[in-house]
C-alpha cells in the first residue's frame, strides 16, 4: 500500500512554508483563549515576587488593577483572582466579607476595565487556618455545612462585581447550592465555571506556597479526585452540569489531556483546563537551566491543551503567551 501511495502522496508538501502550514493548521491558539490567575493580598502598592513561581507576584488590589489593564491590552480573555488574607480562622470567614481582598480587587478591576472578564475563585482553603477547602467537624472536612459558606462567598463576589465565579473546592453539591444562592440574590445571569474534575495532584505545590494554603493536617484526597480515575471525571462533570455549571474545568491540564478529551467528546458545555503552578514551575526551571527553549515550550504546552479539547486555559504564562502569539 505504501509503495503505491508514494511518490503521489507527499505530506511534506503542506509543511514547506509558514503560509501553507498556517492554512492547514488544525488547532490554533489565541490570546483570547487564556485566563491569567492572580494572587491578591492586603495593602496598597504591593508587588511582591513569589519565589516558587518566577515572574508571578503577590499584588494588592490597586496593583491587580494595573496588571489587569496590561492583561486586557494584550488581548487576554480574563483574570482569575485568588485571595491571600492576613488573618485566617477555622471557618474562613474572610472569604465572604464585603471588604475582603478579592472583593476589593474585583471592584477595582471591574470599574477600571469593563471589557475584561473578572473570574473569582470560590473556595475556603486560602482563608482557613487549617488549609482545607471546607470546615472541619470531628476531624474531617464537613461537606454539607461547607456549602452554605461557599454560597455566601459566591454571592459576595457577585455583589462586588465579578463576571463569573469558579468553585474549586470539590464539595459534593456545591454548584447547585451556589446556583440557588446566586439566583435568590438576583444574580441569575452570573455564570459558574466549576472545577469539575480536580485531581489530588502533586503539581499544586508552588500555588500552595503562594497562597499559604497547604493543609495543616492530612491531605485533600477525600475530596479531590484520584489521579488513576478518568471515568469518574465524567460523572463529576455530569453532576455539575445538572446542577447548573455553565463551564466545566479539568485540573491539572498537562497530565490529564485524556480527561480533557473525554469531557470534550461527552458534553456540549464549554471546557476549561488549568495549567497549574507545578506545570508552570517545571517549564521555568528547565528553561533557567538552558535545557529547553522556554518560548517554544510555552506555546507547545498550551497548544496541546487546546488540541485536547479545552476552550479556555487558565495559565500563569498568559502574558508571555499573548506576546508570543502576537509575534508569530
Amino acid at each position: 500500500m505504501l509503495a503505491t501511495m508514494f511518490p503521489i502522496e507527499r505530506p511534506r508538501r503542506l509543511r514547506r512554508t509558514r503560509a501553507i502550514r498556517a492554512f492547514v493548521r488544525e488547532t490554533s491558539l489565541d490570546a483570547g483563549d487564556l485566563v491569567y490567575p492572580m494572587f491578591v493580598v492586603p495593602g496598597r502598592g504591593v508587588r511582591r515576587p513569589i519565589d516558587s513561581m518566577p515572574g508571578v507576584c503577590h499584588l494588592s488590589a490597586d496593583e491587580v488593577a494595573r496588571e489587569a489593564a496590561r492583561i486586557h491590552e494584550l488581548g487576554i480573555g480574563g483574570v482569575l483572582l485568588f485571595g491571600v488574607p492576613e488573618q485566617k480562622d477555622p471557618e474562613g470567614s474572610g472569604a465572604w466579607t464585603d471588604d475582603g481582598v478579592v472583593q476589593e480587587a474585583v471592584r477595582s478591576v471591574a470599574g477600571a476595565i469593563p471589557g475584561l472578564c473578572v473570574i473569582t475563585d470560590v473556595c475556603l482553603c486560602e482563608y482557613t487556618d487549617h488549609g482545607h477547602c471546607g470546615i472541619i467537624e470531628d476531624g474531617e472536612v464537613a461537606n454539607d455545612p461547607t456549602l452554605e459558606l461557599l454560597a455566601r462567598q459566591a454571592v459576595s463576589h457577585a455583589r462586588a462585581g465579578a463576571n463569573m465565579v469558579a468553585p474549586s473546592d470539590m464539595m459534593d453539591g456545591r454548584v447547585g447550592r451556589i446556583r440557588a444562592a446566586l439566583d435568590d440574590a438576583g444574580y441569575d445571569q452570573l455564570p459558574i465555571m466549576s472545577y469539575s474534575a480536580k485531581y489530588a495532584s502533586a503539581f499544586y505545590g508552588p500555588f500552595r506556597a503562594a497562597a499559604a494554603s497547604a493543609p495543616k493536617m492530612g491531605d485533600r484526597k477525600s475530596y479531590q479526585m484520584d489521579p488513576g480515575n478518568a471515568r469518574e471525571a465524567l460523572r463529576e462533570v455530569r453532576l455539575d452540569v445538572e446542577e447548573g455549571a455553565d463551564i466545566v474545568m479539568v485540573k491539572p491540564a498537562a497530565l490529564y489531556l485524556d480527561v480533557i478529551r473525554m469531557v470534550r467528546d461527552e458534553f456540549l458545555v464549554p471546557v476549561a483546563a488549568y495549567q497549574v503552578s507545578g506545570e508552570y514551575a517545571m517549564i521555568k526551571a528547565a528553561a533557567s537551566k538552558g535545557w529547553i527553549d522556554e518560548e517554544r515550550a510555552i506555546l507547545e504546552s498550551l497548544l496541546s491543551i487546546k488540541r485536547a479539547g479545552a476552550d479556555l486555559i487558565m495559565t500563569y504564562f498568559a502574558p508571555d503567551a499573548a506576546r508570543l502569539i502576537e509575534r508569530r
